[in-house]
């Protein structure tokens, strides 16, 4: 039973911020305003149906006690204790703190692993199948860096992705990917094992990383695409090393400015995720469960295409439908993915309680 205070309390923040709203704010507080009201919303209406559902119950009980009622308030009551449940339980996800990141777009790095040619092949295969669901969702790709193979393959490839709710759906990637085939280049037919990384990271924003310039060494180069008859030498590339951190990010686009600004941007994105890393290391109740960690040592999932099969490790989901998830279809893993994270911290909130 969730307590009727605290439903209370966010009818009552609700109802202050709808009428601060109409008082004709401007700025920046309108802003913040509207995105707690936009946040809060959903809450509100999984609390109203709680609460109508509660006071539905208690009048059935009240009628009982009415001899010639209590036929028809006994089958009303049943009804409307077997929707209790499902109700309580939509609120109780409803409640469940978000995670600040979770609207924001991303930033997705995948690098070959062990297995050589074939995890570069395999990385690139990632990357398609990222891009491709991408697609669906009418999320934008940009390529801000990539270090390609004369097979094909990206040894490494770094991505802008911008839409809307991009790290919430993606965040769970992160980690160590594995496939299990016959590679282009086995004569014998033979199963090889190789691996890529992936990891996704919530897009900082300036007020997020400050970066003085006084920490940074930005150095102008010349950067070559792939071997052979498609060399591509440009002067604008441009590597940005963050002296504090040793970390070192370059974009090699055609323009200078441009890629500039889409260095420091994949810079402060990453300053950003360690920081969150650091804060929930920090955290006593910091969880590691069976969505795990997000840590990109950590090996998440298995790509067995001999036998047309895919298993997320953590969750234990088998699927028998590989050619479609290579293609993109991916929503029944992350959904899967999601709601086993929503049960742990459901379960987790109950101990709690």
């Amino acid at each position: 039973m969730i307590p009727s205070d605290k439903i209370d309390d966010i009818l009552g923040r609700f109802d202050y911020l709808e009428a601060k709203m109409a008082t004709g704010l401007s700025g920046a507080d309108m802003v913040a305003t509207a995105q707690e009201y936009a946040e809060l919303r959903p809450v509100v209406e999984q609390a109203r149906s709680y609460r109508t559902l509660l006071n539905d119950i208690s009048g059935a009980e009240e009628m009982r006690a009415d001899p010639e009622m209590r036929a028809m308030a006994d089958e009303e009551l049943y009804e409307l204790r077997g929707s209790l449940p499902e109700v309580e339980a939509a609120l109780q996800r409803a409640l469940l703190p978000k995670d600040a990141a979770d609207a924001r777009p991303a930033i997705l790095e995948i690098r070959a692993g062990t297995g050589g040619d074939e995890a570069a092949l395999f990385a690139a295969d990632l990357f398609r199948m990222y891009q491709r669901f991408c697609e669906e969702n009418g999320w934008r790709v940009e390529v801000v860096e990539e270090a390609s193979t004369e097979l094909g393959g990206f040894k490494e490839i770094v991505a802008n992705i911008n839409g809307a709710n991009v790290f919430a759906r993606l965040k769970f990637e992160s980690g160590v990917h594995r496939v299990q085939r016959v590679p282009s280049t086995e004569s014998g037919g033979r199963i090889h094992t190789s691996a890529a990384t992936v990891a996704v990271l919530p897009e900082a924003e300036e007020v997020d990383v400050e970066i003085r310039n006084e920490d940074i060494r930005i150095d102008t180069m010349r950067a070559s695409g792939a071997g052979g008859q498609h060399v591509n030498t440009t002067d604008s590339a441009v590597r940005i090393t963050h002296i504090p951190s040793g970390i070192v990010v370059t974009s090699s686009e055609k323009s200078q400015h441009a890629n500039r600004a889409k260095a420091m941007q994949v810079l402060r994105t990453r300053l950003y995720d360690m920081q969150r890393a650091a804060a929930d290391a920090e955290r006593a109740a910091d969880r590691r469960g069976q969505v795990g960690s997000g840590d990109r040592s950590e090996r998440i999932r298995t790509y067995n295409f001999p036998q047309g099969r895919l298993t997320d490790h953590r969750i234990n989901l088998t699927l028998y439908k590989l050619d479609q998830i290579m293609q993109g279809d991916l929503t029944e893993v992350i959904d899967a993915l999601t709601a086993a994270d929503e049960a742990e911290r459901l379960a987790a909130m109950a101990e709690r309680a």
